[in-house]
């Protein structure tokens, strides 16, 4: 165990969270609702920190980030535990472990190992991911904190359940791109499926744009849950609302864990989302779990031409010229090398 960061005594030998908006009030002995934060004697601590469930090296686009080194490998680890109960969970086996077993496991992965296995890999990035990187956040600043020493960039995959003041205190100049999942755009998905709420996580966003790091939007559109034209417009308005120039990938959905109640995505209708984003005035919306799909490309939106083509994690830079169109030379928001 290490001690934690982000939180305060509380009366009768409690604890009060201050991470992630769910803001638990832990017992002594007791976990708050991720299962990997513990109240110890009054001290809350990490019970994940150092403790690697998974480590990969990854093409970045996997993220998926776009706009963010591409073609780049991303030196990839997580931990188990989430502050989310999505039903839907792609990967239920860790992020729900502390709660399918009452157990913390994983194998001691120092920063300092991380980041040697980084630069020996070929890496230019750390991603946090896989799981809810807020969980350990700990884990995940110290081993930034280190990746910069060393030139490496630090990426986070995320729910975006995190506390503002968390975000534009100690991930603003820390974390350079995240990926967040904006999963639905009405309180009642986000309650009834992953026991949580929608207007901590549009407040995320925003913090994260105004704190100056890159992000990039996934929704994985479910059938029959939120899929409908006016969800799918409130998406698009939000993200153009703090900036049009964020990209969105809508990414096809695959039965998984405790949700069977709907089929995998039409490619039809990830075509039919995309159109929305764009005619919402989002300049760059992507398909995602398509593989070969023209929905995977960049495209200029000035000119309008392809400038980066993917297959998967294959990628070819078409037409670009540092960060601009090699068309028209409009200038491509994001990190191109």
């Amino acid at each position: 165990m290490k001690e934690a960061r982000f939180w305060e005594r509380a009366a009768e030998d409690r604890v009060h969270c201050l991470l992630c908006p769910h803001l638990c009030s832990i017992a002594e002995g007791k976990t708050g609702f991720c299962g990997v934060r513990k109240n110890t004697g009054g001290t809350l601590y990490s019970l994940v920190w150092g403790r690697s469930i998974a480590a990969n090296v990854d093409p970045i686009e996997k993220k998926p980030l776009f706009h963010f080194l591409p073609g780049s490998l991303a030196f990839s680890i997580a931990t188990v535990g989430c502050n989310f109960r999505c039903r839907f969970c792609q990967n239920s086996d860790i992020s729900q472990y502390p709660l399918l077993t009452g157990e913390i496991t994983g194998d001691e992965l120092l920063p300092e190992d991380v980041i040697s296995s980084a630069l020996a890999s070929g890496c230019r990035s750390i991603s946090y991911t896989y799981t809810e990187p807020t969980v350990s956040l700990e884990y995940a600043l110290d081993t930034a904190a280190l990746a910069g020493k060393h030139g490496l960039f630090n990426t986070m995959i995320t729910n975006g359940y995190t506390s503002a003041p968390v975000i534009m205190g100690s991930l603003k100049g820390t974390i350079h791109a995240a990926n967040i999942d904006l999963k639905a755009f009405t309180d009642d998905f986000y309650r009834k499926l992953c026991s949580a709420r929608l207007t901590p996580v549009l407040d995320a966003i925003r913090a994260y744009h105004e704190a100056g790091i890159w992000i990039e939007i996934t929704t994985l559109v479910i059938p029959g849950e939120n899929d409908s034209d006016e969800e799918l417009r409130d998406i698009a308005a939000f993200i153009k609302s703090v900036d049009p120039d964020i990209p969105w990938h809508l990414s096809r959905y695959y039965p998984r864990y405790q949700y069977d109640s709907a089929p995998q995505t039409p490619v039809a209708t990830l075509e039919r989302a995309r159109e929305i984003g764009l005619s919402q005035g989002l300049h760059f919306v992507y398909t995602g779990n398509v593989m070969g799909h023209a929905g995977e490309n960049t495209y200029c939106p000035h000119c309008g031409r392809e400038i980066i083509s993917r297959k998967g994690f294959s990628v070819h830079m078409t037409s670009m010229k540092g960060n601009a169109c090699g068309y028209c030379h409009h200038t491509i928001p994001g990190r191109f090398e």
